[in-house]
C-alpha cells in the first residue's frame, strides 16, 4: 500500500486518503488504547443515524497504528467559510442546525462529559487549588444530560457533500449536557472565528431555546479543561474565562 494522498498532517498523526478510504496514521509509539477509544467512540456514534465516515478498520502500517474509514468527497464548512464571506449567516444556520440535530442523539456507551472534566480539571497544575475546587462544585451543580456531544464541534470538522452534512473526528465524543458542549464551540470559535462566535452563541440559543447565562456557566470549566494541550498564546486567553466566582457573561 502506497500512501501518498496527504489530506492533512497533525502533531500526532498523518491523515492520507487511499482510494475511497481516509487513513489516519498515528506517530509510532502512539497511545494504542487511546486509538483504539477514537475508534470505538465513532463505532458507537454511527449507530445513532447520523452521517458520519464509517470505520472500516484498525489496522497497523510499517509500525504505526491507523485507522480506516470511509472518504467522504466535498469541502469543509470552514473552506465554505472562507471562500463565501456573503454567505457566512447561511453557513452558520447550517452549522447550528446540525449541532442540535447532533443533541438530540443518545449513546448510552460513550463515556461521560462530567467524568472526562473531572479528571482534567483534578489534573490541571496550571491553577490554585481554590479555583480547582469551585470548578469543580460548578460542575457538580450542572444538570446531568445524556446527549451526545462532540468535544470538537467546529466548521473544520464538517465536511459538506452531495450526499448532505458529515460530522468527522469523533476523538472527543462523550454523553452528557449540550451546554457543555456548546460552550466548548464557542469558545474554539473566539479563538478561531472570532467575527462570528457571537453571532454562533446567539443563534444557537434562539433555536434550541436555551438560556445564555446557562451556556455561559460552563465557560470556566471547559476553559481549564483546555488548558492541559493549549498553547502558551492560548493559555492567557483561557485564563480570562477562568472567575468562576464573579463571571456574568
Amino acid at each position: 500500500m502506497k500512501l501518498d494522498h496527504v489530506l492533512a498532517t497533525r502533531e500526532t498523526k498523518t491523515i492520507y486518503r487511499y482510494e475511497d478510504s481516509v487513513i489516519k496514521v498515528f506517530k509510532e509509539g502512539y497511545s494504542k488504547s487511546l486509538i483504539l477509544n477514537e475508534a470505538l467512540n465513532q463505532s458507537l456514534v454511527e449507530e445513532t443515524g447520523l452521517k458520519i465516515p464509517k470505520i472500516l478498520y484498525v489496522g497497523n502500517i510499517d509500525g504505526c497504528w491507523s485507522i480506516t474509514m470511509d472518504y467522504i468527497p466535498g469541502k469543509t464548512l470552514d473552506q465554505l467559510i472562507k471562500e463565501n464571506p456573503d454567505k457566512h449567516d447561511e453557513l452558520l444556520e447550517l452549522f447550528v442546525d446540525l449541532q442540535i440535530e447532533m443533541h438530540t442523539k443518545t449513546s448510552p456507551m460513550l463515556n461521560k462529559l462530567k467524568d472526562k472534566l473531572v479528571g482534567k480539571i483534578q489534573s490541571l497544575k496550571d491553577i490554585d487549588a481554590t479555583t480547582k475546587y469551585e470548578l469543580l462544585m460548578r460542575l457538580d451543580s450542572m444538570p446531568k444530560h445524556t446527549k451526545l456531544c462532540h468535544g470538537d464541534f467546529l466548521p473544520s470538522n464538517i465536511i459538506i457533500s452531495d450526499a448532505g452534512a458529515y460530522i468527522i473526528d469523533w476523538s472527543h465524543a462523550t454523553q452528557g449536557n449540550a451546554s457543555g458542549d456548546v460552550a466548548t464551540t464557542f469558545l474554539k470559535m473566539t479563538l478561531y472565528y472570532p467575527e462570528l462566535a457571537d453571532k454562533y452563541i446567539k443563534l444557537f440559543c434562539k433555536k434550541s431555546d436555551t438560556a445564555l447565562q446557562y451556556v455561559q456557566k460552563w465557560l470556566p470549566i471547559v476553559a481549564a479543561q483546555h488548558l492541559l494541550t493549549a498553547k502558551e498564546e492560548e493559555k492567557v486567553f483561557l485564563h480570562r474565562w477562568l472567575d468562576v466566582i464573579d463571571y456574568q457573561g
